[in-house]
């Protein structure tokens, strides 16, 4: 390891195009980076603040630069992908491999054979793929052996062998699912042009394939040969019926690849799809897990290097959401309306699912990493300095003035911590004033929590427009809170986020997980408050009917709501069952009352 200091190294670097490579002190490799300006590129992290935390962990860390420079951009781009992929560095995105994919194989024989394989052989034979999953393999070889009659034995099927009579046919032939090669009942050009035909199909294009059947069925019932022609006629249903299915949208738009992009603050989901005449060959969504907050851009740069590599595309044409720079010969295009438009659009929905699968499943295998994202998320779409992971929200509940209450929940990593709820009587505010009691709520909570050396919460929610907030932020000052604690409002009409100081509401995404958990919040507060604010009123309502009567105070009123529990029941109790409760002279009064 060299002993010069970062600043001489960089100082060393070259104006040009290529790779850098940072290393820690013990020699060990922690990031590949590319650039179109090496010496600018790596100077950069040096000679800024970054917000990102990993970003300044790995700034600290970064002992020595190495660099390997490269003729163009695009050389940058698959070095890069390739070092990554050799080195798996600490600080950059994984990349996996790709030998466990499916592929078709069309062996290289005489009379070839076609089947699935993971392993790829140089021996001559035709491999297209890989796919994404064996179904998709298998689906296409069913497809495949419905219509054309294909051998499936192993046979060395020499033209020397055959004319000696070396081979019987077998089974298969007596089930038409072969035309017996090895006895020279098919010829090598027939056989081969189901070679072709097949080829043709695997890239997505049936022209050839239809074309050759309809002519193929008109002969046939010609000569008056009508059910090997409906034979034929079922085998070009098939074709068809497959084609209705994998047609998107223009038979015009071919050899293609589609990429689009979907990210959160922790992963990035690149979603592929491969055109061909119009259908879709193949799809695959790729998840990329963030280390120094890389930008979409990039992500997406270095998914289309990986992913044309790893699936072996051919195409000259890509469709992407907006403009990249990648290898050079390969048209770059960003639809903007039409059917380019409505295939980028598929690409992200399918990236939107994957997604929202993604979440389902981690929600169950791996809880914590659920949480995570979504206080990630929280920070980031409510601008603040922490993740929200203690929560309160407070509501305040009066209906017509009487028996005014306020509620405060409580949410810890984004769930109800039910046992930490608190209801307050409002104590100092006559009539229903929603202002001063929110007041006198926010004070009342917060300056119990510093009196009893409580933890405070990160987010303080406020169930209400710029009034409610301007109220609690007068009690979060006096208390010496402002600034320390981040605060928002919720107006119900159009869920508008306020902020302090800033007139402007915030709408965030009807679907996002962050207006999903205030909504729940400030859902919770309300419903606590007015079951609270209802229990409330109904004591004072039943108390109130029994204290009008003369000589019934509260003391009896409730000796009487223990043993009968209602006040209908007081109703209609006999003077005997009211005299065993509270004597005769206090039951007779109840009991002339309500008679």
């Amino acid at each position: 390891m060299p002993e010069l200091p970062i600043e001489i190294q960089i100082t060393s670097l070259p104006e040009t195009p290529g790779v850098y490579q940072f290393y820690d002190v013990e020699g060990k490799i922690l990031y590949v980076g590319k650039a179109k300006n090496l010496k600018k590129r790596v100077a950069s992290y040096f000679n800024k603040s970054h917000d990102y935390g990993k970003t300044r962990i790995l700034v600290k860390k970064i002992k020595e630069v190495r660099h390997i420079v490269v003729p163009t951009e695009s050389d940058a781009l698959l070095l890069e992908n390739n070092l990554i992929k050799k080195y798996q560095p600490r600080y950059n995105v994984l990349l996996k491999d790709d030998k466990s994919y499916p592929w078709i194989c069309i062996k290289n024989e005489n009379y070839p054979r076609i089947f699935p394989t993971r392993k790829l052989i140089k021996d001559g034979s035709e491999y297209f793929g890989p796919y994404t999953s064996m179904r998709t393999v298998k689906t296409l070889l069913d497809l495949i052996r419905g219509v054309y009659s294909l051998r499936t034995c192993n046979y060395d099927l020499s033209r020397d062998k055959i004319e000696a009579g070396k081979y019987k046919v077998c089974l298969e032939y007596h089930l038409g699912n072969c035309k017996g090669p090895c006895e020279d009942l098919q010829t090598s050009e027939d056989y081969h042009q189901q070679i072709n035909d097949i080829r043709d199909i695997v890239k997505g294009n049936f022209k050839s394939s239809l074309h050759y059947f309809r002519k193929q069925m008109k002969s046939l019932a010609a000569e008056m040969k009508f059910e090997e022609a409906q034979r034929i006629k079922e085998k070009i249903e098939v074709l068809e019926n497959y084609q209705v299915k994998s047609t998107i949208v223009n038979p015009k738009i071919s050899n293609v690849d589609v990429f689009s992009i979907i990210s959160d603050s922790a992963y990035a989901y690149i979603n592929f799809l491969q055109l061909a005449h119009g259908s879709i060959i193949r799809s695959h969504t790729m998840e990329i897990k963030k280390k120094l907050d890389e930008q979409d851009m990039d992500l997406l740069q270095l998914a289309i290097v990986e992913i044309r590599q790893r699936f072996n595309s051919q195409s000259r044409e890509v469709y992407v959401p907006f403009p990249l720079k990648i290898a050079s010969g390969i048209k770059v295009t960003v639809p903007k309306l039409g059917d380019k438009k409505k295939i980028l659009d598929l690409s992200e929905r399918n990236a939107k699912f994957f997604r929202q699968d993604r979440f389902k499943q981690i929600k169950v295998t791996d809880p914590d990493r659920h949480t995570n994202r979504i206080m990630a998320q929280m920070k980031i779409d409510l601008r603040l300095s922490e993740e929200p992971r203690h929560i309160e929200c407070f509501d305040n509940s009066n209906i017509q003035g009487s028996n005014p209450v306020a509620a405060c929940v409580v949410f810890r990593n984004g769930k109800a911590a039910k046992k930490e709820y608190r209801h307050f009587n409002i104590k100092t505010v006559d009539g229903p004033d929603d202002f001063a009691s929110m007041e006198e709520v926010v004070h009342r909570r917060y300056k119990r929590l510093i009196d009893e050396s409580e933890t405070l919460p990160q987010l303080i929610v406020i169930d209400g427009g710029k009034g409610q907030l301007s109220s609690a932020l007068k009690s979060l000052e006096l208390l010496g809170l402002r600034g320390k604690i981040a605060i928002i409002g919720i107006a119900k009409r159009l869920e508008e986020i306020y902020f302090p100081d800033d007139p402007i509401p915030l709408y965030l995404n009807k679907k996002s997980e962050t207006l999903k958990i205030i909504q729940q919040l400030r859902n919770e507060a309300h419903r606590f408050g007015i079951t609270f604010h209802r229990n409330k009123r109904s004591k004072a309502a039943i108390n109130s009917a029994l204290e009008e009567i003369e000589g019934i105070g509260e003391k009896t009123a409730l000796e009487l709501l223990k043993n009968f529990k209602s006040v209908k029941r007081i109703k209609e109790a006999s003077l005997e069952e009211l005299s065993n409760i509270v004597g005769s002279s206090k039951a007779k009064k109840i009991y002339i009352n309500f008679h």
